[in-house]
């Protein structure tokens, strides 16, 4: 009984040391325990540099299908969607009047005509008229020189000559007038065709209807747009760049292009055309992306992703982006060894879309480097022990 007494009376002092014990131990293994940090290999890898852009499905050339004449549309032969050729028939406006007036036209052409064969035949009258008054002139000249004839008579022929010549000036003034006329009225003519004509609207080329702008019914004044026509050819992504990543941009470079409606889905592009006024407020460039297979299906102003390719190496030594640090202004990396830290510091080259940073010098490869937060690696210092996440 007096053993147990005993216990009883110094338990207190026996959990102290017990319970300081175990304090020290939770506090190696919490606030006092090594930072942990992962640790990734330093290994070989194909890269590519790509400069990120944002922007919209755009067409290089939209088309308005307008009319040239003021009318009321009969029929439409298209609709928004469509895939038309050059020289398909869209639409039909009403040609009641201009028909009319080609009608009047053709007549009048042919009243012109008839009066120009009139006129001719007049010339080739008063032709022969002169023809016989000259012969007479010169008889009774003649039979006057002998005194055959009186004087007077004589003078009265040369006055007849006289008249006949103006009788074929004058025939052929008329018709000379009656060609113009014609050629006047085969002009009229013309025009009226043209009006005609210009009742059926046809595709100006090849291309994809994007908006049908009017319907059946509706007036349309010269230069309304009917539809709206794009080429796929001619598609492209319209993109902003930041000016500070513009560096290795050019026309030509290779580009991958990600559509919102497909999700997950590269397609191959190349830059067709580079702006040459940056945005004063967002600091960024416009860049022309085009598709290397032109899109079968497509929507304007559709948001889309750019990847230009600027630069690509094949089997270099890269690491994680996230890997990198500075320490007393350099740049570098924390190389693990032994569960202790030392900072390397490296030449880096380009970076890749995959957060891997190419390194030009500084490591040989296999090297594990510090994984870590930002904050905690700005707090690592040489020789520093670390534990090594599993």
């Amino acid at each position: 009984m007096s053993l147990n007494k005993t216990f009883v009376r110094y338990r207190k002092y026996l959990l102290l040391p017990i319970l300081l014990a175990a304090l020290v131990i939770v506090l190696k293994m919490t606030i006092l325990a090594p930072p942990q940090v992962e640790v990734a290999t330093v290994q070989k890898h194909d890269l590519k540099a790509e400069v990120y852009g944002n922007g919209t499905v755009e067409a290089k050339v939209v088309v308005g299908v307008s009319s040239k004449i003021t009318g009321r549309i009969l029929e439409l032969y298209a609709d928004q969607g469509d895939v038309v050729q050059r020289g398909q028939l869209l639409a039909r406006l009403e040609s009641d009047d201009l028909l009319h007036q080609q009608r009047q036209s053709e007549a009048g052409l042919s009243r012109s005509a008839a009066s120009l064969a009139v006129e001719q035949a007049n010339l080739q009258k008063a032709k022969a008229n002169l023809a016989l008054a000259e012969k007479n002139a010169q008889r009774y000249k003649s039979l006057a020189e002998r005194n055959l004839v009186s004087k007077q008579e004589a003078e009265q022929h040369e006055t007849a000559l006289l008249v006949a010549g103006q009788e074929v000036a004058r025939s052929r003034a008329a018709l000379d007038g009656a060609r113009m006329e014609q050629s006047a009225g085969r002009a009229g003519l013309g025009f009226a065709r043209s009006k005609v004509a210009d009742t059926l609207i046809y595709a100006p080329q090849d291309g994809i209807i994007i908006t049908r702008d009017l319907e059946r019914g509706a007036t349309v004044s010269p230069g309304a747009p009917i539809f709206s026509l794009a080429d796929p050819k001619t598609i492209w992504v319209k993109a902003n760049v930041d000016e500070s990543l513009l560096k290795g941009v050019e026309v030509g470079k290779d580009a991958v292009i990600a559509l919102r409606s497909a999700p997950g889905e590269r397609i191959p592009g190349r830059v067709a055309r580079l702006g040459r006024q940056s945005d004063r407020v967002t600091e960024e460039l416009e860049v022309n992306v085009s598709f290397n297979t032109p899109l079968s299906d497509f929507r304007l102003g559709e948001q889309s992703d750019v990847y230009i390719v600027t630069g690509a190496k094949s089997d270099v030594l890269a690491i994680p982006a996230g890997s990198l640090s500075r320490h007393d202004g350099k740049r570098g990396v924390w190389v693990v060894d032994g569960g202790k830290l030392s900072f390397q510091p490296v030449t880096t080259g380009i970076e890749d879309r995959r957060n891997l940073t190419e390194i030009i010098s500084g490591l040989k490869g296999g090297e594990g480097i510090a994984l870590a937060e930002p904050a905690k690696m700005a707090k690592f210092k040489p020789h520093m022990k670390v534990r090594v996440a599993k």
